[in-house]
């Protein structure tokens, strides 16, 4: 497989901004019930190719579903742009999504899109790798795309994030700003994608000051809010006043703990960190009247632009096959808001990217 970075890719940093400000938050996505089947005969013979007035793209989602204000939110925001700057229609004619509920759904969910002759197939979590190789390569004459893992083949691409790289500059941020000097991290599942955001953060709070403790807990799904909401819970109540949550959907239990308890005691001074987009909104609160922010900053990936940039790509001829696509700091493929953090800690935070993109600092992609 080439390791190569797909050119127009490069952009990233210029559209991300744009493609999410034009989508929002669109609550009335597809379910996967909604996707309407063919009766195509599923030989692999499939998905030939289209030209950019027929061509169709869909994404098979892991848990959470297309709402869960992170990772899977992100793609469908980039499938929606992609759709409306080409004048495709949400559906088996333009494009589309297929929510999976459980794992059991990953191979239904993704021969579903292929027997519906989408051409393209975002995979959309590293969860469905093993599903994604599987259905690629019985099904070689449709093209197959993984975000945050690696398939292989010659109808295939893969997207990476340099996670690592965002999460240390939140590190940075969080350990400049904490006055307990205890931060949590929240994971959702352990795995390399995970350790990739658990590493970062650690090391970026350490660069800062070795002194700080650092609460790391799993919730050991992403779906669970409940269950990530108890946690927040214990961390603040031993005296965390930042938490950075990297659990998707679960991810907003987090949330939900810090506004409970900021609305039960509006002197507390707490925050969350948000993950994969910018997560400003899930951590506003309004209390007597006045609107009090408890997002500190976000780390964002160009999901849904890097979504956009290869459905165009494919829909262009230009599918980059058979290669793996990695984006960090360099590439604006991964970034740190601004939020609520001072002119300090943004100086400090801008310091600490240019010595990662110049080398300076490596940040380590698992936890020491």
């Amino acid at each position: 497989m080439r390791k190569k970075k797909f050119l127009s890719l490069l952009t990233l940093g210029l559209s991300a901004g744009v493609l999410l400000a034009a989508c929002g938050n669109d609550e009335g996505a597809d379910t996967g019930s909604e996707v309407e089947e063919t009766s195509q005969e599923t030989s692999g013979e499939t998905g030939g190719e289209a030209g950019s007035d027929d061509f169709t793209t869909v994404m098979v989602t892991d848990i959470g579903g297309v709402d869960d204000k992170s990772f899977n939110q992100s793609a469908w925001e980039g499938l929606q742009a992609w759709g409306e700057e080409n004048g495709k229609e949400e559906g088996i004619n333009g494009y589309g999504n297929i929510i999976s509920n459980s794992d059991a759904e990953f191979i239904t969910n993704l021969t579903t899109a292929v027997n519906n002759n989408y051409d393209l197939v975002f995979g959309v979590g590293y969860k469905l790798k093993d599903a994604m190789q599987e259905v690629s390569q019985n099904y070689p004459d449709t093209k197959f795309a993984i975000i945050d893992d690696v398939i292989e083949g010659e109808n295939t691409t893969s997207v990476l994030f340099a996670d690592n790289e965002a999460a240390f500059l939140a590190g940075v941020a969080a350990a400049m700003t904490t006055k307990t000097n205890k931060i949590g991290f929240v994971g959702g599942m352990e795995s390399e994608v995970i350790d990739r955001f658990e590493a970062g953060f650690v090391e970026g709070v350490k660069y800062v000051d070795e002194s700080i403790e650092v609460n790391i807990q799993y919730v050991g799904s992403f779906d669970d809010a409940a269950l990530a909401k108890s946690i927040a819970n214990g961390m603040y109540s031993d005296g965390a006043d930042i938490i950075y949550q990297a659990a998707g959907n679960a991810g907003n239990g987090v949330f939900s703990e810090a506004r409970d308890i900021v609305e039960s005691d509006p002197e507390r001074e707490i925050y969350v960190i948000g993950v994969d987009r910018d997560q400003e909104e899930e951590g506003k609160i309004t209390i007597d009247g006045e609107t009090r922010d408890l997002t500190l900053t976000s780390t964002v990936k160009g999901v849904g632009v890097a979504a956009h940039d290869i459905a165009n790509a494919a829909m262009n001829g230009d599918f980059p096959a058979n290669e793996v696509v990695t984006l960090g700091l360099v590439d604006g493929g991964v970034s740190l808001t601004d939020g609520l953090l001072t002119q300090e800690v943004l100086d400090a935070v801008h310091e600490a990217e240019q010595a990662i993109i110049s080398g300076d600092i490596v940040v380590s992609e698992t936890p020491q």
